[in-house]
C-alpha cells in the first residue's frame, strides 16, 4: 500500500477565495483542526502555525485533503490528541440529542447541552474554505448556522 497518505500531524495549506491562505492539521482521520492563522503569502513555518489557536475541528471529506497542499509534519500536541466531542440531533424530535466523542463515549443530552459543540457532519472542500474565510472576516457562516443545535 505504500506510505500513509493522510498522516496524523500533517499540516495543510488552503488557498482561500480572496487570495489569502488558511492552515489546518490532520488529526485522526477524517478530522482536521483549522488554525486561526491567515496569510497573504504562503507560510511554511510549522512552529508558528502550530502556536496559533485552533478555530474549529471537524470531519472533512478525505477527497478535500487531496486538494490542499501538504506543507510538513510534526507530532500532534497534547491539546490536539484529546477526543473530539460532537453531537447528533434527532430530525423528527429535536429534544433527542446525543453527545459523543472520538474515544467512543456517548450519552443522551438535552439540546441546551449541545450549544457550542460541532454537529456530526462531514465537510466538503469548498464548505471548509468558505467557513474558514468567513471566520477570518468575522462573518456568520451559512453552513455553521444551519448545523447549530435546534433548541425549539
Amino acid at each position: 500500500m505504500g506510505k500513509q497518505k493522510h498522516k496524523t500531524g500533517t499540516f495543510v495549506r488552503l488557498a482561500l477565495a480572496d487570495g489569502s491562505f488558511g492552515y489546518g492539521r490532520l488529526l485522526e482521520p477524517p478530522h482536521v483542526a483549522f488554525y486561526d492563522h491567515r496569510t497573504t503569502a504562503p507560510d511554511s513555518d510549522l512552529d508558528g502555525i502550530a502556536s496559533k489557536p485552533v478555530l474549529f475541528k471537524i470531519a472533512v471529506n478525505l477527497l478535500a485533503l487531496n486538494a490542499w497542499e501538504r506543507i510538513g509534519w510534526k507530532a500532534l500536541e497534547e491539546h490536539l490528541i484529546q477526543p473530539l466531542v460532537q453531537f447528533r440531533q434527532d430530525v423528527g424530535d429535536f429534544r433527542r440529542c446525543t453527545i459523543f466523542d472520538t474515544a467512543g463515549n456517548k450519552r443522551s443530552a438535552e439540546p441546551q447541552e449541545c450549544v457550542g459543540l460541532e454537529r456530526a457532519a462531514v465537510w466538503e472542500q469548498d464548505s471548509v474554505e468558505e467557513r474558514l474565510l468567513d471566520a477570518f472576516l468575522g462573518r456568520p457562516n451559512e453552513a455553521v448556522e444551519h448545523l447549530k443545535v435546534r433548541l425549539r
